[in-house]
């Protein structure tokens, strides 16, 4: 497997946009953030993106947002965590069994990136994906997040349509679906913390 390089500019847009960041905000990480956690753990989480003051300025996905506190406080209740709250990536929270990546790995403007974004990144979740141990789980945030990873196993997008719950068999594991734990989704109750505990429940009880 490559380095994931840190360092990368690939996306022209991207790279440039993470300049600005950098300018406007010198104490931010603001460049590729690397995943979190053991790439051997079984349980492997995909976010969309970086957020522009969480990962974006910590360095570690998930946090320093809103996002990040739905999904810690759920990692932790289902033993995938070691703490309830992620505060910077400095911090003593240590993930079990489980990794955190994203679909694209840098901040992309409005928190959209574009097909040619996500098709270059795929490159690094690909690698990430395909070492991963036999019978995993992954957890896929939102729909980029799913047909990332469904592009990043080779497989065809019609086969496998996103949808909160659902299940999809893989060949050597498991891709399940949640709506994106973002502040839109939660604050307006498309997501409940009832619905995104029970995508961690069966996660927990496949791999159990």
């Amino acid at each position: 497997m490559s380095k994931f390089n840190t360092d990368c500019v690939q996306c022209d847009r991207l790279a440039s946009f993470l300049v600005d960041v950098r300018n406007d905000y010198p104490d931010y990480f603001a460049r590729p953030v690397p995943a979190f956690g053991d790439q051997a753990a079984p349980c492997c989480i995909v976010g969309l993106a970086p957020g522009m003051h969480g990962a974006n300025a910590s360095g570690r996905p998930f946090t320093g947002d809103h996002a990040g506190i739905l999904l810690y406080q759920t990692l932790h209740k289902y033993g995938f965590a070691t703490k309830p709250e992620s505060t910077s990536a400095d911090d003593d929270l240590e993930l079990i069994n489980c990794r955190i990546t994203n679909a694209v790995k840098c901040l992309p403007p409005q928190n959209k990136p574009v097909a040619a974004e996500i098709n270059t990144c795929n490159n690094w979740l690909s690698e990430e994906l395909n070492a991963l141990p036999d019978n995993f789980v992954i957890i896929a945030l939102g729909s980029i997040a799913h047909k990332a990873v469904i592009m990043g196993f080779g497989l065809k997008q019609s086969d496998y349509k996103f949808g909160h719950g659902a299940e999809h068999p893989l060949d050597r594991g498991v891709l399940i679906d949640s709506y994106h734990c973002s502040r839109y989704n939660t604050q307006t109750k498309r997501l409940t913390t009832q619905m995104f505990e029970a995508v961690f429940a069966r996660a927990k009880e496949i791999l159990e």
